[in-house]
């Protein structure tokens, strides 16, 4: 049987770091942890349309520092920054303590991972055939410079009414390699027919910088 481990995970501190960093005293971890959890619910529920494929959690004394990577910036911050203020109303409110936003945009959305699945799973709930959608999403991101991608669809396919999995694959994608730039995403389509999960896998160049690194 196949031993399915996640590739951002497998590689952290060798190609990658965490993406939440802070230190806990005895007792607090699981508070922090719980709480990190919470803060990217709240983000990922309310920005689903802003692209938002990392958030990045850093903490000092009092102080939680968010910053929210997003290929569109200009939702996320809203009219004269109104958008900003109201979540990090919420999220002040749901911390309880002072937090600083930050807001960094990706430049080229088609070489991360999460982003390229969110991009097929919009397709398949705007009903357009799965096959369509993963080709045109590899062809994209190979011509924007990756080494390799693969994208796999799972779920009741078309309507159909048996499930199964698809998967179509262009380039290299080296999973037990350590020091390749493998990059991961999943995210999930709410059809008709019910929930078709999507994943991709993007081999980058070796000098391509992760968002968080």
């Amino acid at each position: 049987m196949g031993q399915k481990v996640n590739p951002i995970g497998f590689r952290l501190a060798v190609r990658r770091n965490w993406e939440s960093r802070w230190y806990a005293r005895k007792g607090e971890f699981g508070h922090l942890v719980e709480e990190d959890y919470r803060i990217r619910h709240l983000l990922h529920s309310k920005l689903r349309f802003a692209a938002v494929p990392r958030v990045f959690i850093e903490r000092a004394g009092n102080r939680v520092r968010v910053k929210i990577f997003t290929a569109r910036p200009g939702i996320v911050i809203g009219r004269k920054g109104q958008e900003l203020e109201k979540i990090k109303e919420e999220l002040n409110k749901l911390v309880g303590k002072d937090v600083l936003l930050d807001i960094q945009e990706v430049k080229k959305p088609e070489l991360v991972a999460a982003l390229v699945a969110e991009n097929v799973a919009l397709q398949l709930e705007r009903r357009i055939a799965f096959r369509r959608a993963i080709k045109k999403a590899i062809q994209t991101s190979m011509s924007l410079g990756a080494e390799g991608v693969r994208v796999q669809v799972s779920g009741r396919l078309g309507g159909a009414d048996i499930a199964r999995t698809e998967w179509q694959r262009d380039g290299r994608v080296p999973l037990h390699t350590l020091r390749e730039n493998v990059d991961y995403g999943a995210a999930e389509a709410r059809t008709t027919a019910g929930t078709i999960g999507v994943k991709c896998w993007l081999c980058l160049p070796a000098d391509e910088k992760p968002l968080v690194y």
